[in-house]
């Protein structure tokens, strides 16, 4: 049992919300996990996400957001707080989450594999948070399943965390199809300059 006051806070607080019976809207659709705080930097790609698709970051169980679809964050480390891992992704479920993103660094990257063995069936999507992370985290055997991105790829971690959500919620799906176009529109607005002013003009512009 853990001597910190502080972390066994915390699993008082997932545990106590994993026996409340709230609606759907008042409970954290995304689960955003790091193995420590100096992760954030990195991390942070996917608040941009989901914030940029409408979600709002549930700071306060007491008091959600007005938005229907929100996010958590937390730290959460494998290797110095097991019991807070381990809580956190067996209360999962109870508390709402559909989906998890779980990020780690080093070469012992091993909060992406756990959370997704504790948290099953929650898919987790797992962000290497440095290259040499990339090997620890997509090393799962066959029947426990981790879906991951590239190192450093957050942003996409959660674009594919409301992937997995559209598909029982249609205002989601609509709000990744104009995300989508926003970006062809994009590539198409700048193809059409560089062709009109020519490459040395437009690396100038640039």
């Amino acid at each position: 049992m853990t001597r910190s006051a502080e972390v066994q806070a915390l699993i008082d607080l997932f545990e106590s919300e994993a026996d409340r019976d709230r609606p759907d809207d008042e409970t954290p659709d995304v689960g955003i996990v790091m193995g420590s705080d100096s992760d954030l930097d990195t991390m942070y790609g996917a608040y941009e996400a989901l914030t940029q698709l409408g979600f709002e970051e549930l700071t306060d169980y007491d008091d959600p957001p007005e938005s229907r679809f929100t996010f958590e964050t937390f730290v959460v480390s494998a290797h110095r707080t097991p019991e807070l891992m381990y809580v956190y992704g067996g209360t999962a479920r109870e508390r709402g989450l559909d989906v998890i993103i779980a990020g780690a660094g080093g070469k012992s990257a091993d909060l992406p594999n756990m959370t997704a063995s504790i948290a099953y069936p929650i898919p987790v999507i797992g962000v290497p948070v440095q290259e040499k992370s990339v090997d620890s985290v997509i090393g799962m055997p066959t029947g426990a399943p981790l879906v991951a991105v590239d190192a450093g790829k957050s942003f996409n971690a959660a674009l594919s965390a409301v992937q997995v959500l559209s598909r029982a919620h249609p205002e989601l799906e609509a709000r990744l199809d104009e995300y989508h176009d926003g970006l062809q529109d994009s590539v198409g607005s700048v193809s059409q300059r560089l062709h009109e002013l020519g490459t040395e003009l437009f690396r100038e512009e640039r």
